[in-house]
C-alpha cells in the first residue's frame, strides 16, 4: 500500500512538472453497488460519491487528474415478501478514495481514461435479515481497497461534464464462510467491490464550449 501512495505521488508531481495549467473541478454522482462473491446478485446498493479534482493538462490531448472523493459502496437484497424482513440483507462501506485517471480527450468533448483508486474504509456496517452483525474492531473488511478505473467523460455545455465510471477492486475485500442450513454444506468465497458511477463534473477554467471557440477563432475567408 505505502509503494503505491508513492507511486502516485511520484506520477502527481512528475505530471506536474510538464503540465501547461491545472484546472480545479467538483464532481457529484450516484454510486451504484454490488460486492461480488456476497451471494447477493445484482446492483441494488445506492450511494453519493462527491468530492473535489485537479486536472492536469499533459501535452494537446492528454491529462491526468487526481481527486479526493467520499465514496459510499456496498450491497443490498430486498426481504423475500412485503410482509417479511427474512432474506432481506445490507452491507454499507463508505470510503474516502484518491483516484488517479491518466486521460486522452478528442475535440475537446470525450475524455477516456484509466487508472486507479485508493480508498480507506471509514464506515462499516451490516444487517443480515435486519439484524444488526457485529465483529472485532477491525471488522472483517480490509481497511484499504484499490480498485482499477475506467472512464468516461461527455462536455454537456461549459464546465459541465457527464461522467460514467467503472470500479473493480483488485485485491479482495474479505473473505466470508457460507453455509447451508439444510444439508450442512460450507464453503467460502472471495468478495470484490464491483461498481458503477454516473455524475456530473463541473471544471473550473473550462468555460468555453466548441461553439465559443469557433466564434473567438473563425476561418479565414479565402
Amino acid at each position: 500500500m505505502r509503494k503505491f501512495l508513492i507511486l502516485i505521488f511520484i506520477l502527481a508531481i512528475t505530471s506536474v512538472c510538464v503540465a501547461q495549467s491545472i484546472k480545479g473541478g467538483l464532481a457529484v454522482g450516484l454510486n451504484i453497488s454490488q460486492v461480488d462473491g456476497d451471494e447477493v446478485f445484482g446492483y441494488h446498493k445506492y450511494g453519493i460519491n462527491a468530492g473535489p479534482m485537479a486536472i492536469i493538462p499533459i501535452g494537446k490531448n492528454f491529462s491526468a487528474s487526481i481527486e479526493t472523493a467520499y465514496s459510499q459502496k456496498g450491497s443490498y437484497e430486498s426481504p423475500q415478501s412485503a410482509d417479511s424482513l427474512t432474506g432481506e440483507y445490507k452491507l454499507t462501506l463508505d470510503y474516502v478514495e484518491v483516484p488517479l485517471l491518466f486521460q486522452y480527450t478528442d475535440k475537446d468533448i470525450f475524455r477516456i481514461g484509466t487508472g486507479f483508486s485508493w480508498g480507506r474504509l471509514v464506515n462499516y456496517k451490516e444487517f443480515i435479515s435486519s439484524r444488526y452483525v457485529t465483529y472485532t474492531p477491525d471488522g472483517p473488511v480490509k481497511k484499504n481497497d484499490v480498485d482499477y478505473l475506467i472512464d468516461l467523460q461527455i462536455k454537456i455545455y461549459r464546465g459541465f461534464h457527464f461522467n460514467f465510471r467503472y470500479s473493480y477492486s483488485v485485491g479482495k475485500i474479505r473473505t466470508v464462510n457460507f453455509q447451508n442450513i439444510f444439508t450442512g454444506y460450507s464453503w467460502s468465497r472471495k468478495q470484490f467491490n464491483n461498481d458503477l458511477l454516473f455524475g456530473l463534473i463541473y471544471v473550473f477554467k473550462d468555460s468555453k464550449t466548441v461553439k465559443d471557440k469557433k466564434k473567438t477563432n473563425p476561418d479565414k475567408i479565402n
